[in-house]
């Protein structure tokens, strides 16, 4: 298996030494810098397949440096912050962060979340397959002007195509493969990020909203307390 490359944005000296060793005892290689400046640097130069980015980082917060990276890439994105109830969280997200990790953290769950983040996109994950990609399923799906080709993995809205991250076309999978049935947040959370935990709703919330401003506000519904559905 291919080495992983991390790359980590921290302030904090002690917590960004300690967690560059507990990753690297986990067999990742790890870019690690102090701030957002050097790690769009380091972004660029190194092309790594994950990145770790604390909310609060001097120069270019990492809010700022997930925004820079997803116009550039669709590479994972990790959000840390140390207030699980900050709105940070959701601007993370909202800037097209995939998961966040609440500090102060363990470093087998940070480990266990960046595998399964990993396994979304297809490292380290012996090729698995994505949602709506069994035996017979590829297909070209249609949901009024929306086009869904689960085999060539395009998205296309009234002929022109849609830029999804992975865990966007990750979900809209999961939407697709069963359109008009209600899926809860729970679930979706299980089949798309991978939680074999209760995990924050509020990433499947914001990734749904994301998703929406791309396909159409109308083509998902909320069914309150219940969850989402995609209209058929």
């Amino acid at each position: 298996m291919a080495e992983i490359h991390v790359l980590f944005v921290e302030d904090d000296d002690v917590i960004r030494e300690a967690t560059q060793l507990a990753l690297e005892r986990h067999g990742f290689v790890v870019t690690a810098q102090p701030d957002g400046l050097q790690g769009l640097e380091s972004f660029r130069a190194d092309q790594p397949d994950i990145a770790l980015l604390d909310v609060m980082v001097p120069g270019l917060d990492g809010v700022s440096l997930c925004r820079r990276i997803r116009d550039e890439s669709t590479v994972p994105v990790i959000m840390l912050s140390a207030r699980a109830d900050s709105i940070d969280v959701v601007l993370g997200l909202e800037a097209g962060a995939d998961d966040y990790v609440t500090k102060p953290f363990d470093g087998a769950v940070l480990v266990a979340r960046i595998r399964a983040v990993l396994r979304r996109f297809g490292h380290a994950g012996g090729g698995e397959r994505a949602p709506g990609q069994g035996a017979g399923a590829g297909a070209l799906l249609t949901f009024g002007e929306l086009e869904v080709d689960t085999e060539g993995m395009e998205v296309r809205k009234g002929g022109e195509p849609v830029a999804l991250t992975p865990t966007e076309m990750r979900l809209l999978l999961e939407f697709s493969s069963a359109p008009g049935t209600v899926l809860s947040r729970d679930k979706l959370l299980e089949r798309v990020w991978d939680y074999g935990w209760g995990g924050d709703t509020r990433v499947v919330d914001v990734h749904v909203q994301r998703l929406r401003t791309k396909i159409g506000q109308d083509r998902i519904e909320t069914v309150r307390g219940f969850g989402y559905k995609l209209k058929g």
